[in-house]
């Protein structure tokens, strides 16, 4: 039998791995400078909990969560578990759980690491997705908006993308979201038999879920559907136009997007996505927006909160699809080559103290000759080979060979580890100087 992944799953390969190091170093470098802190939750979560936060009639939890019921013992129910669909419902039962709301307000937290929905696979989207998420919780402040779009702006910016946008809209609070709401099933009453199914259902459990629709046969009457930021009453009005002052004066872009409401149920006031150009459909790079009922959903005390999420395996493509290059990784320098089972001994040995020594060098496997090894060296580009032989045995010598300029000197076996370390930093030096 020959395995293949599971659907919906991908192998991260080698030469993968040098924009997976920079996105993610990027990620948290970005986080850390805007002063966020890192919380790790488990990938196992009680199903109810994102019932209950996420929302039982959105397409995550109806449709896309991995649930299985947990072994129990004899005579017990086994509990319901789910792997985490998003990280936003874990980190605030976290705050909860361990009374977060007791330190210093607001709580600047962020989080790395997998995610599983079972979606259908496609460019970009995959049932194990990897995400970066922020939130800042405990502020009601619309500067807290603005520090969560500028800290996605900066990410992307950072990594080299152009030409990016906000898309931002206010989805209302309890008070003023009911009113846009009924509105909105009003406007849409006359030709919910013309609606695509999906979204003749969405009106009945959830009617601003079909704002979001991307169905070709809902799309025209959305055109001239009521906007939400007409029915929000002065509360809400005012923190949506001081957080548009605050983009206006740092000179970031957005549209204002009146269809725009994300796809979960916690969302209050704000939301947005920024987009690139030039990206196709997929424009949108990330998302989030304010959930001010969410803490007290979970049982905790009345807390604002507001954050964002973003899919690695997104900014990723979207640096391939701008021609951005990742840093190249850095590569051991050194290979340690030998003739003999007396200098395999040794080179062990000193492979053994040079990475002791913080020093990056590889070795060669097997009984080679000394021929294949210098190839093996030169293919895994490898510039310096440290040679030992019967004559270096002898004279309790190493032979290090440039490759790159077929030259090659004698050191002394006990000032191997200086001479390399003093190489290092010249060459380091050098880097500096160009």
């Amino acid at each position: 039998m020959r395995f293949k992944s599971v659907k919906g799953m991908q192998d991260i390969l080698p030469e993968a791995e040098p924009y997976w190091r920079q996105v993610t170093a990027t990620v948290q470098d970005t986080a850390r400078r805007f002063g966020f802190e890192q919380i790790s939750t488990p990938v196992l979560e009680s199903t109810a909990l994102f019932s209950r936060g996420v929302g039982e009639d959105t397409d995550i939890v109806s449709k896309e969560m991995y649930t299985f019921t947990d072994r129990a013992r004899e005579g017990e129910q086994g509990e319901s578990l789910t792997l985490r669909p998003e990280f936003t419902a874990g980190v605030m039962r976290a705050y909860i759980e361990h009374g977060m709301s007791s330190l210093p307000q607001p709580q600047k937290l962020y989080s790395v690491g997998p995610l599983f929905r079972r979606e259908k696979p496609q460019k970009g989207r995959y049932r194990q997705l990897h995400q970066f998420n922020a939130e800042i919780i405990g502020s009601a402040d619309p500067v807290a908006d603005f520090e969560i779009l500028l800290l996605s702006y900066s990410i992307y910016m950072e990594l080299g993308l152009k030409n990016l946008r906000f898309q931002i809209n206010s989805t209302g609070d309890p008070d003023c979201k009911p009113k846009y709401v009924a509105a909105l099933k009003e406007y849409l009453a006359p030709y919910a038999d013309k609606l695509a199914p999906t979204d003749r259902d969405r009106l009945q459990r959830n009617p601003l879920r079909v704002l979001d629709s991307k169905e070709r046969e809902t799309l025209p009457y959305l055109e001239n559907a009521p906007h939400i930021i007409d029915y929000l009453n002065d509360d809400c009005r005012n923190h949506f136009h001081e957080l548009l002052g605050y983009l206006d004066a740092a000179g970031i872009a957005y549209s204002i997007n009146h269809r725009l409401v994300r796809g979960l149920d916690y969302y209050t006031k704000t939301v947005f996505e920024l987009w690139g150009e030039g990206l196709g459909a997929q424009a949108a790079l990330c998302g989030g927006g304010r959930y001010d009922g969410l803490v007290e959903l979970l049982g905790g005390s009345p807390t604002p909160g507001v954050g964002f999420a973003t899919g690695l395996e997104r900014i990723i493509m979207s640096m391939q699809d701008a021609g951005i290059q990742p840093a190249t990784l850095e590569r051991p320098d050194y290979f340690i080559a030998y003739h003999g089972e007396a200098a395999k001994r040794e080179a062990v040995k000193l492979i053994t103290t040079l990475r002791m020594a913080g020093v990056g060098a590889r070795v060669a496997f097997g009984g080679r000759s000394l021929k294949a090894q210098l190839k093996d060296a030169d293919r895994m580009r490898c510039r310096y080979v440290l040679i030992i032989g019967e004559d270096e045995l002898a004279g309790h010598t190493v032979a290090l060979r440039d490759l790159s300029k077929s030259e090659q000197s004698s050191l002394p076996m006990d000032q191997v580890v200086n001479a390399l370390k003093q190489r290092g930093h010249m060459a380091e030096c050098e880097k500096r100087v160009d």
